[in-house]
């Protein structure tokens, strides 16, 4: 067993800066869940080595000095490349980014069109379009942030980010098998526990838990590890390539996977755009835009798949740093001892 202190802070490379981070020490844990959606299935056995995770997403704040120290552009802040994509008319294309704008009149909870507008000049500066900025909102989670802007980030950082199965096992914060990452409960006690929607979604936000955007990153209570925004305010990205189910529990309890990775980049893409061949990425743990009418994925287990490429006002990061492998295997020598 790992220890759960930070005394590996000693052998840790230089570039790498673990001190606002928590210090997770890895175990076994069921990711996945069989009783929500079908892509959280079937859930099953896993287990994760130690590793260290930002206590929160990576704000305003963090980012700002990122992209000062190495002049950083994010995708949102480029005009797309039409080989990209095929068939879209030249007009069409120009930096931007996904906006939630719903119309004012919903008619079909299928399109998700009719709330998401792809609006030139939306970048993680203007959240909001041309006219807004992020005045006042240092701490909030950076948005508009594709997934080579947050692993740009990351390795800036001296960090990665996490893998599914490691987001996963950090959400939980110890309650394995929990539908939340506070218990079973959405709101024990009548509190809230997190940033999400309350009301008729996409037309109505009844902004209860305080915020009908996105919120500082302590705003709710942090889970059992000591992490804030494990769930909701904004969808986090991950390193692994989405597959559209889990692999099942293995037969034999001594081959557990150990730091599973997800499915492999060309089956990641997308089939109902086969022209398009954008790979995807898993997301974990539902936005400020999730609603027990239409996208209860406030849970650990809940992922999403998104296109590398893309930037929403509802999708930002956190970052990990793993433990060395060989002083891993010392620390598991030891302990066996």
């Amino acid at each position: 067993m790992l220890r759960t202190d930070l005394d590996h802070c000693e052998w840790l490379p230089d570039d790498v800066k673990t001190g606002e981070m928590v210090f997770i020490a890895g175990g076994t844990f069921r990711m996945g869940s069989d009783h929500h959606y079908p892509e959280e299935a079937p859930s099953h056995r896993v287990s994760v080595d130690g590793f260290w995770i930002d206590r929160t997403p990576v704000t305003n704040r963090q980012f700002k000095k990122f992209v000062n120290a190495t002049g950083h552009v994010t995708e949102a802040q480029l005009v797309p490349d039409p080989k990209d994509y095929p068939g879209a008319l030249k007009e069409m294309l120009y930096a931007g980014s996904l906006v939630f704008s719903p119309l004012p009149r919903i008619t079909d909870l299928r399109d998700w069109s009719q709330w998401w507008s792809f609006m030139r000049g939306a970048n993680w500066r203007h959240p909001y379009g041309p006219g807004s900025n992020i005045k006042g909102l240092d701490d909030h989670p950076v948005v508009h942030v594709s997934h080579s802007d947050a692993a740009a980030y990351a390795r800036w950082a001296g960090k990665d980010l996490p893998t599914e199965a490691e987001w996963e096992f950090a959400a939980r914060g110890g309650l394995d098998g929990e539908e939340f990452a506070w218990g079973d409960a959405l709101m024990p006690g009548g509190n809230h526990m997190a940033n999400i929607w309350q009301g008729n979604f996409p037309v109505q936000n009844l902004g209860e838990d305080g915020f009908e955007r996105t919120s500082p990153v302590m705003a709710f209570p942090p889970n059992g590890y000591g992490l804030y925004d494990m769930i909701g305010n904004v969808w986090e990205w991950t390193s692994d390539w989405w597959s559209a189910r889990h692999v099942a529990d293995v037969a034999k309890p001594c081959c557990i996977p150990l730091n599973p990775r997800g499915g492999c980049e060309e089956a990641s893409f997308d089939p109902c755009q086969p022209d398009i061949r954008i790979p995807r990425k898993v997301l974990k743990g539902g936005s400020h835009l999730c609603a027990p009418n239409y996208c209860r994925r406030y849970r650990p287990a809940a992922r999403h798949a998104e296109p590398v490429d893309t930037s929403t006002s509802h999708v930002g990061f956190r970052c990990v740093v793993r433990v060395p492998t060989a002083r891993r295997h010392q620390q598991e020598g030891i302990a066996a001892i």
